[in-house]
């Protein structure tokens, strides 16, 4: 049996299907019943608990297999992350009261770096649950290609798309949610003892230009990328309704400037399957 947190998202949807269709038992960590209905008709058991819950989480881990951690996205976090902190103290506590057999995490490229930014949540997480007693694999993927979900709209009504990743023209690492999926729950059904660091790019890394230009494709109409400039960003955010926009503005710092990069060499990394253009195609067909 394998207990899966984030299963109500993207990755962790994937993953408990993945395991669903190799005749694996799932336990739905959820929230929110409404939520885990769904899940309870596909044949998963439901586990309620708040992902700041030891108890909860806790009793939601018991007996598994396989724990798939994937913390709550929190894009504007208080100085000091004390939310993140709060809850990886809680999933620490609750998998060493469980002790499942084996623990999958997704973390993210660049949580080694030194300099504070919005990545070091993962960052967090790997310190503190790095050293549980149970094997532990942490899965740190590039740029999620489904971020350009924000993109089609404008690529479609107005055929201009504005790129906080710049230069327009430098290659960055992107993956596939469902190439994120697949290995995580690869990963779930594997034995290996100690910590494992897994790091994960798609088939080729992608220019911003080349992100407008598989839009142009789609769309058959001309698209183009446009800089957002930095001295914009701080104010624009604010204007969104961000409290804290440091942390986001350093990490696209990091992937502008490099330092936020997989930590080792590229004999050692992944490589997905999944290209740009099915996951464009993908965000277009589920925007009409």
């Amino acid at each position: 049996m394998y207990a899966i947190t984030g299963i109500t998202g993207k990755v962790g949807g994937q993953v408990a299907r993945a395991l669903l269709s190799a005749g694996h038992a799932v336990r739905a960590v959820v929230r929110d019943p409404n939520k885990g209905a769904a899940w309870k008709a596909l044949g998963c058991d439901i586990a309620l608990a708040d992902m700041n819950d030891v108890a909860a989480l806790s009793t939601a881990f018991k007996a598994a297999t396989g724990v798939f951690v994937l913390l709550p996205p929190i894009f504007d976090p208080a100085d000091g992350f004390p939310e993140t902190r709060a809850t990886v103290y809680a999933l620490r506590q609750a998998l060493e009261t469980a002790s499942p057999q084996r623990v999958v995490c997704i973390s993210t490229i660049g949580a080694q770096a030194k300099q504070l930014n919005l990545l070091t949540q993962l960052q967090l997480m790997e310190q503190s649950l790095g050293d549980l007693p149970m094997p532990i694999a942490f899965l740190r993927p590039a740029w999620f290609m489904e971020n350009c979900a924000w993109d089609v709209a404008p690529a479609r009504d107005t055929g201009v798309i504005s790129s906080f990743l710049q230069p327009l023209d430098k290659p960055f690492p992107m993956v596939a949610t469902a190439d994120i999926a697949r290995i995580a729950a690869e990963q779930l059904q594997q034995e290996w003892n100690g910590r494992r660091v897994i790091e994960l790019e798609g088939p080729t890394r992608v220019t911003p230009n080349e992100i407008a230009a598989t839009f142009a494709r789609i769309f058959q109409h001309p698209v183009r990328a446009q800089i957002v400039p930095r001295e914009t960003w701080e104010p624009s955010f604010k204007s969104q309704g961000m409290k804290h926009p440091t942390p986001r503005i350093q990490m696209l710092d990091g992937f502008n400037q490099g330092w936020i990069d997989f930590e080792f060499d590229q004999t050692s990394r992944l490589k997905g399957q999944v290209g740009l253009e099915v996951v464009l195609r993908q965000l277009a067909d589920r925007s009409e």
